[in-house]
């Protein structure tokens, strides 16, 4: 399982880092997936990296706003936000799953955590 950190209340146009935490030897192995949920909507792809680091952002609003990474070192993929939006706002979760391919369906990830929420108000 993972531990997702680093959400928190942001104003529109601000900046946040999530961290992802991940346990184990092969954490290395994984392609790790960032999914975001809001209230009344299924849990949906933000972003993902494989361990080649290649990295896949599904959703066209995030664009040149937000960054994926990973230091599998410390077992650890970042989300780093900026411009955020209100449409921002949910609980942001990462799973991982086997293969290279980022795909943009929760299905095909496990071992989530709990999530941190993100809040983004005026």
């Amino acid at each position: 399982q993972f531990v997702e950190s680093g959400g928190g209340l942001v104003q529109p146009g601000g900046s946040l880092r999530l961290s992802c935490v991940g346990f184990g030897d092969d954490f290395d192995y994984y392609t790790i997936g960032w999914f975001r949920q809001s209230p009344g909507k299924e849990r949906e792809g933000v972003s993902c990296i494989n361990r080649v680091n290649r990295t896949t952002y599904h959703l066209d609003s995030e664009k040149g706003r937000f960054t994926v990474s990973r230091d599998d070192a410390k077992k650890t993929v970042y989300l780093q936000m900026t411009s955020l939006k209100l449409e921002d706002t949910g609980i942001y979760y990462c799973g991982r799953r086997e293969g290279l391919q980022c795909k943009n369906d929760h299905h095909y990830f496990g071992f989530w955590g709990q999530g941190t929420q993100v809040t983004v108000s005026a």
